[in-house]
């Protein structure tokens, strides 16, 4: 009977974190995962993404449920590595959490997925269904490996979905969309003592942007689970020199939508809003470069029932049932399912120290995770 040891667990997600799959690289990561399945006759599919990136897939068993199991392989960048207190590619035990970029968000949850799977198959645990894993590339930056797996119709016979992102007490069933936009305005140059001989693109951009702020921002709609709506304008770039009137400007804004104000309709205002400001004078242009819709199911599922129930029991503690602002794969991985849809996040970690330095996982929650998933596999299989 196979059983991985602590020590194993260990070692497996210690090899993961040395991987430096930021915002890239996640071949690496990918083969690594494919060879560990292989030494249990697991076979996996490497699905190119781009010339550079990949996703995998693995599966076991047959037939019905199908319980569709995710996780990305990219972790965001280690920022100034002289900040954190060891090495962030190097799993380092202190005071019972592991540190290293990726143990919370969210290579913690995808060794556990990945064990799981093994000592199922290994022991001949899953005798209905079929349990399908999924590893994404680009999830930090754009999503582009889940809305692969969509669109190649990785989802269109699952029944179940949870992706293991950090969130440890807290069982996500719907979160926010994500949209950004680069916004750029284009003028003529001139010599700032002659500002009459030129044309600021820096002026108009600023009016376009305080207006949409206060359109979107003070829009009075609210989900009753995710809140408002909420716009950012994070990035301005415009200009040469101090003393060039700017021929051009660029600004990029994220957006957090709601269901009852969504991408499309967002998308629309900043495009009618822009034609508005060219008509009168000023040339504004408008690129959609990530558009993740929101993910909005009732929670209400026996999926989460049994969850919040073997969570409590692995865990020690009552596991809450909330909405999220932050996206994760499953916009693109739920495109086409309803509000009554099985899905939840949960895993390993703390949202709140994901991309954090000194970012770090509970070693015991890591444990405990292995088991959580392991017995709600066997749950939602057994007849």
């Amino acid at each position: 009977m196979k059983q991985f040891t602590d020590e194993e667990k260990l070692n497996i997600l210690s090899d993961l974190i040395s991987m430096k799959s930021v915002n890239e690289n996640e071949i690496e990561v990918a083969n690594y995962l494919k060879n560990l399945f292989l030494d249990y006759d697991i076979d996996s599919t490497i699905i190119p993404v781009t010339d550079t990136r990949v996703n995998l897939v693995a599966e076991i068993g047959s037939g019905h449920p199908v319980i569709g199991i995710s996780g990305h392989m990219d972790v965001v960048s280690a920022g100034d590595e002289n900040e954190w207190v060891s090495d962030p590619f190097t799993l380092t035990e202190r005071n019972g959490k592991l540190y290293g970029r990726g143990t919370n968000d969210m290579k913690a949850g995808l060794v556990n997925l990945v064990l799981v799977m093994i000592e199922l198959k290994e022991n001949n645990e899953l005798i209905n269904g079929t349990v399908r894993f999924m590893a994404t590339t680009g999830e930090e930056v754009g999503g582009a490996g889940s809305k692969k797996l969509y669109e190649e119709g990785y989802m269109a016979d699952v029944e179940y979905l949870w992706v293991a992102e950090p969130s440890h007490d807290t069982i996500i069933y719907s979160h926010k969309g994500s949209l950004n936009l680069k916004v750029t305005s284009k003028g003529e140059s001139a010599h700032s003592s002659m500002p009459h001989l030129g044309r600021n693109a820096i002026n108009p951009l600023m009016a376009y942007l305080l207006e949409l702020d206060r359109k979107l921002n003070n829009d009075d709609r609210v989900n009753d689970v995710l809140g408002q709506l909420v716009m950012s304008t994070t990035l301005f770039n415009a200009g040469n020199q101090v003393n060039s009137v700017p021929e051009k400007a660029i600004a990029e804004i994220n957006v957090r939508t709601i269901p009852e104000f969504d991408n499309d309709e967002v998308i629309a205002l900043f495009k009618k809003t822009a034609e508005t400001y060219s008509k009168n004078g000023a040339q504004i242009d408008v690129d959609v470069t990530m558009s993740l819709p929101s993910v909005f199911t009732s929670g209400k599922s026996n999926m989460v029932n049994l969850a919040k129930s073997i969570g409590r029991k692995h865990l020690g503690f009552d596991i809450d049932l909330k909405g999220s602002p932050g996206a994760t794969d499953a916009s693109n991985l739920l495109r086409d399912k309803g509000v009554d849809f099985p899905f939840m996040m949960f895993g390993p970690g703390e949202t709140k120290m994901a991309h954090k330095t000194n970012e770090y996982v509970y070693k015991d929650y890591y444990f405990a995770f292995f088991d959580i998933y392991k017995d709600l596999i066997l749950e939602l299989t057994r007849k």
